[in-house]
Formats: structure tokens, C-alpha cells, sequence
């Protein structure tokens, strides 16, 4: 049996009442509702339906017919990796062993603690740098494994929280 996710719907709503009444305004909504949350949940889609006035069918079909839209939980960091013939022929597949072997997880998965989204895609439109990835939104050109392994655990390390020593004032730890 699935569990479902419990969300706030307080965005939900405030995006609704600024949409309230204009017609066509679903692709907007579901923008903004994926801005919100990061992805679509599935609450949140039942709650645009009812506040647009449209079915649930309708909601869903729009959802999964367009890619900008991800109706499962992804991680704070996204990382594409290319696959495209100039990519694939200059060792693609080192590069997507790469990233399984650091993150722990295969092309379209997500780390258990939502920290990494890994994908294949198939052209990013960079094929004078190929291999290349895209990390959260920087390209990444001329890669080696080694090289996309050492840029993933520096945004791993990135991504750790600082402890302050204990007992310090945090605007004098940042001055250093």
C-alpha cells in the first residue's frame, strides 16, 4: 500500500488566489506550485484541480505531458550527465559509471536524503565539451571521471552544514 505524503497546502492556496478566475492558467499554476515544492506532490495536483474547477485528469495529463514537470521529490542538486553521440563516442559511459559509483544511485534516481537528482539526457547542446554534465545549472566541459568525482564531492562538502565552536558568536566565525 502506498503511503501518501502529507504537505502544507498554504502555497498551494496562495498561488490559487492569485490565479483565481482567469482561464488558462494551469501551466502558470503548476509552475508555480513545482517552484514551491520543488516538484509536483500529488495533494498539491488534487487541490489545483479543485481550485481551477478542472478534473483531476486534466491536471495530471498536463503535468505528464510537458518534462519541466517532476512528480516525484528531487534532490537540492541536480546532475545531468550527456549521452549524445559527441559525449558517448569520448566516453560517456566512464562518466555515468562515475557519478553511480559516488552518488550511490542509477540515472533517474534520486539519493535517499534528497541531497542529488541524477539524469542521462541525450544533447545538452555542448558538444565542443564533450564529455560534459550539467550540475545545478553549470556546465561542466572536457570531463574525466576523476575530474566529475572530485567536482561532486566538493558540492557534497559544500552542502554539509558548519558546526560553530562552541559558544561562538557566528558573525565573528564568518569574518574569520
Amino acid at each position: 500500500m502506498a503511503v501518501t505524503e502529507v504537505i502544507d497546502l498554504t502555497p498551494v492556496r496562495e498561488i490559487l488566489a492569485r490565479y483565481a478566475g482567469q482561464k488558462g492558467a494551469l501551466i502558470t499554476v503548476l509552475q508555480a506550485v513545482q517552484d514551491a515544492y520543488g516538484y509536483l506532490p500529488e495533494g498539491a495536483l488534487t487541490e489545483v484541480a479543485a481550485g481551477l474547477g478542472v478534473t483531476q485528469a486534466q491536471v495530471y495529463g498536463v503535468a505528464t505531458f510537458y518534462a519541466q514537470f517532476y512528480l516525484t521529490r528531487r534532490g537540492r542538486h541536480i546532475v545531468r550527465t550527456c549521452d549524445g553521440t559527441a559525449c558517448h563516442v569520448r566516453g560517456a559511459a566512464k562518466i555515468i559509471d562515475a557519478v553511480r559509483k559516488e552518488l550511490g544511485i542509477d540515472p533517474g534516481e534520486t539519493t535517499p536524503d534528497y541531497a542529488f537528482t541524477y539524469e542521462v539526457v541525450y544533447c545538452l547542446g555542448s558538444c565542443g565539451l564533450s564529455p560534459v554534465a550539467v550540475i545545478d545549472g553549470q556546465v561542466v566541459g572536457r570531463l574525466t571521471p576523476e575530474k566529475l568525482t572530485q567536482i561532486l564531492r566538493r558540492v557534497k562538502a559544500e552542502a554539509l552544514p558548519t558546526a560553530a565552536p562552541v559558544g561562538a558568536d557566528a558573525a565573528a566565525v564568518a569574518r574569520g
